[in-house]
């Protein structure tokens, strides 16, 4: 059963997105299904299938479908798909959209399995870019990252999309934003060639109540902390600066992209409101929940999967003109989380 609080969050980011009457009837895959994005989207189209004249034909295409029909059992409109999207793809559905959310987004994901993490972003964008161009019709929103910027101290006011910094490229850690760099290079040369319609969403630091058990992040380690009564260990001096934007903002900005967004283009997605250090935010948190904060050295396996970079913000500027806006503050994006996991039984 959907919590009054998620639904009321599906409804505010439904809300704030374009005319979702242009989806009516339309078919939709949505790849990375059950993850912290792919889950928030899914569940928003499901609801707004409640209101369209003709619902959407919803495809929920993820590695896991026993976690998926778990997930989705209540949502007749979504159908399940089995499939690593880094794998060879048959009998997929002729998609008028694709949204390919797909891929290892955590620190233990990147040092245990860099190379997966590296074929979901270019191998699962390719296929579908394959898929696509087969078809000959429909459009693929690829949910990139704006870890793809890199370190760059000479642009402290955030990154546009025009900007890079640098990446240490023989670094394991490296898995993540090169193969997302690789996949945007993918998207523009299958534009250029083939003329497969394509937009790329850069999405900063997510967070919300559809974080998934396995996600090591800090912000979900604080999280389950914080859920549990338990004081908020900081494995650093979380002086790191970051572009936060609570999920149901996220899912508002995609389905913006989706219906707006200017082809072979690319958009932050950020709240330039939700500028704060890892500290900040943890600070936040534990007061929310009445906790404190701590400080602890992680493992070194955990270690090895973590951003070096110290200041990811990024300019929101180029969807903004789009017309989206950020809804949520840190400080209500965190509580509304820490209240739907609590009515949902705590579980992250």
């Amino acid at each position: 059963m959907m919590s009054p609080r998620y639904r009321d969050d599906l409804e505010r980011a439904l809300a704030a997105s374009p005319t979702l009457n242009a989806l009516s009837g339309k078919t939709i895959l949505i790849t990375g299904a059950t993850g912290l994005i792919g889950t928030f989207l899914t569940d928003a189209l499901t609801l707004a299938n409640e209101r369209l004249e003709c619902p959407m034909r919803i495809w929920a295409l993820c590695r896991n479908a026993q976690t998926a029909r778990q997930r989705y059992c209540h949502a007749e409109c979504v159908n399940i798909i089995s499939q690593d999207v880094s794998l060879p793809m048959k009998d997929l559905p002729q998609a008028d959209y694709i949204v390919h959310a797909a891929s290892n987004a955590h620190p233990l994901a990147f040092s245990a399995d860099p190379v997966g993490t590296m074929m979901a972003n270019i191998l699962g964008t390719k296929n579908l870019l394959e898929h696509l161009r087969e078809q000959a019709c429909g459009r693929l929103l690829f949910v990139s990252s704006g870890e793809i910027y890199g370190e760059n101290p000479n642009i402290p006011d955030g990154f546009s999309e025009d900007d890079f910094g640098k990446i240490d490229t023989m670094s394991p850690r490296a898995c993540y934003p090169e193969s997302k760099r690789a996949a945007e290079a993918l998207c523009a040369s299958y534009g250029k060639q083939y003329g497969v319609d394509s937009v790329t969403a850069r999405l900063c630091y997510v967070y919300g109540p559809t974080i998934t058990a396995a996600n090591s992040r800090a912000d979900a380690q604080f999280l389950r902390k914080a859920l549990a009564g338990e004081d908020i260990v900081l494995k650093s001096a979380g002086s790191q600066v970051r572009s936060y934007c609570y999920a149901a903002d996220v899912v508002s900005a995609l389905l913006t992209l989706l219906l707006r967004g200017e082809t072979g283009q690319a958009y932050n997605v950020a709240n330039r409101a939700c500028t704060h250090s890892i500290r900040e935010y943890a600070e936040t948190l534990a007061a929310l929940a009445g906790v404190s904060v701590t400080f602890d050295l992680p493992p070194e396996a955990e270690r090895q999967g973590y951003s070096k970079v110290s200041r990811a913000v990024q300019n929101p500027a180029r969807l903004e003109a789009l017309g989206w806006k950020a809804l949520y503050s840190l400080r209500d994006g965190l509580q509304n989380t820490l209240n739907i996991l609590r009515e949902q039984g705590g579980a992250t």
